[in-house]
Formats: structure tokens, sequence, C-alpha cells
């Protein structure tokens, strides 16, 4: 059944394809963004987030697309995908990505809460797990990467991600929604791979992030099976691709870069190092777009 639901950040390099997936099902979709969604039906609110009075207010807009079909007259909102973020460090100043990161997530959660959305999909990060933007090289205390995992960054970023993931558990905790918190790995969009592929010359380059990644179709089919799996509550999932972002195998990656690190399983020869099988589990979750089909 089409829902109406809002995307934040819709225009961003992620979220365009979150907003084409979900309009290709059928959905309708209100684009939460400080810059227009060119090309899209989907109509774009320029929003500031950090702003409670305009969250509340776009939240309270309708969804109607670009070419004001229909009525105008605001519908409620079925869902709430949050991808909106400043995306890494060294873009601002770290006290500005912690400071619009936290508060447009608890404006975006607070708003929810309060009209009765009774489903909100966050993007977390793998940087979480602290390995990715740490000030020195950090060795992990098990791989693969799991949602157990007692993460422990030291950037202004993850940091953001980690309080937005305690702010949604505690939203749920008062109002009982489904909140799911979207570990991403690196997302690379359908172009990204050959430029991927030829990275591979340096594995060095990829070690801070275990040599995750993710296609951006992938992750628009997560957040979308998130918005269409109900019951699950609070959840935090890594979203990641089968293998890794290497030709190397798997065992060679670890033994080179991250020996005598413990391993929680048994490897397969190319499996990745941030763990997808809780989002498999609980969404029905299957990556289609691996390096090695897309690269050529």
């Amino acid at each position: 059944m089409a829902k109406n639901i809002i995307v934040t950040g819709g225009s961003g390099m992620a979220g365009r394809w979150v907003v084409a997936d979900l309009l290709a099902q059928g959905h309708q979709v209100l684009n939460l963004d400080r810059t227009p969604l060119a090309g899209s039906p989907a109509r774009t609110l320029i929003t500031d987030l950090t702003d409670a009075g305009q969250v509340f207010n776009a939240f309270a807009s309708t969804t109607v697309p670009q070419d004001y079909s229909g009525p105008l007259a605001p519908r409620p909102i079925d869902a709430i995908i949050h991808f909106a973020a400043i995306p890494r460090v060294m873009i601002v100043p770290d006290n500005e990505v912690f400071r619009i990161n936290v508060m447009s997530t608890y404006n975006v959660l607070d708003a929810a809460a309060k009209y009765g959305i009774r489903k909100v999909v966050l993007a977390s990060s793998e940087t979480t797990y602290g390995l990715c933007f740490a000030e020195q090289d950090r060795v992990p205390e098990y791989l693969p990467l799991d949602e157990d995992y007692p993460v422990d960054p030291m950037d202004s970023y993850a940091m953001s991600k980690i309080i937005n993931e305690a702010t949604a558990k505690a939203f749920h905790a008062r109002t009982g929604a489904d909140i799911y918190c979207l570990r991403i790995g690196n997302v690379i969009e359908p172009s990204g791979h050959a430029k991927l592929v030829a990275s591979y010359a340096d594995p060095s380059l990829r070690r801070r992030i275990t040599w995750s990644y993710i296609d951006a179709r992938d992750l628009a089919t997560a957040a979308r099976l998130g918005v269409e799996t109900d019951g699950l509550g609070f959840q935090v999932m890594n979203v990641a691709a089968d293998d890794v972002s290497s030709n190397l195998p798997t065992a060679q990656l670890v033994e080179r870069f991250y020996p005598g690190v413990p391993l929680k399983k048994q490897l397969g020869e190319f499996e990745g190092l941030l763990s997808n099988q809780k989002i498999k589990r609980l969404l029905g979750f299957q990556p289609q777009f691996g390096w090695r089909s897309q690269a050529g």
C-alpha cells in the first residue's frame, strides 16, 4: 500500500537513491533538504532541521509532488527516513558537525513522536566502531564488526551518531514506535565502482573502514525495507555488502593489517568485515549490487 513518507537529506548522494526507490514503489515522498532535488517528481521543502519550529511545520506539510497533482491538503505521514547530516568530519568545525547532527535528529524524533508517526528509519554509520576517523590507527577488539561491538569513537561525527542512536532508543521507550538505526558502510554509487576497483592497488586506503561498502541502490532497498517491516521496536543494524571492497581475500587483509585480532566466526573467502547478518535476519535484506558484478 502506498505511503506518505518524508525523507530528510533526499538531495544528497545517498538520499536521492532512497527517494527514487520509494517513488518507483509507488510511495509519495516529500524531501526535506537545504537544496532542491533536481530532476525528481518529489517536491523539496527547504528546511533547517536544527530549527524545531521548521521541523514541526514541515512534518505537517503536504507531500504532493512537484506537479501539484491531486489535493494539496496535508495528509498524515506514515514514516520518516532521516538521512540528512553533515556527512563526515573535516567539512565544518567539529562542534558544528556534532551540533547539527545531534539537534537535527532530536528534532526529527521529537516531531515524529508528538505527531504520532510510528516509523522512523535513521542513518547511523560504520564510523561508530571508532576506526574510521580516529586520530591514529586503531585495532578493533574483534572482527567482523557487529551490532554488539562496544563502540568507542573519538571523533565528533561518530560521537554524534552514537548520541543519535541513544536518542532513538529513548524515544522508542517513550512512544513504543519502530525506530531503526542503520549503520551504513561506505556508500558507492553505480558510477563509482570503477574508481573503487582502482583503489585496490593500495589496500591500506580502505583499512579504516574495514573494506566495507554498500551500493547506493542496495542502501535504498534497506531503507525501504525498514519502512515496510513493522514491529521490531528499536533496532541498530549494519548495512553493508556481503564482501570486502578488495581483490584480496579477507584472511589476507586481516593477517596483513589486523594481525592477532580475534575472529568471532570463520570467514568466507571474501566475506565482509562489517557484518550484515542482523539486517538480513530482521528485514530480509539481500545485497544485489556487489562490485564484482558492477565494475566491468
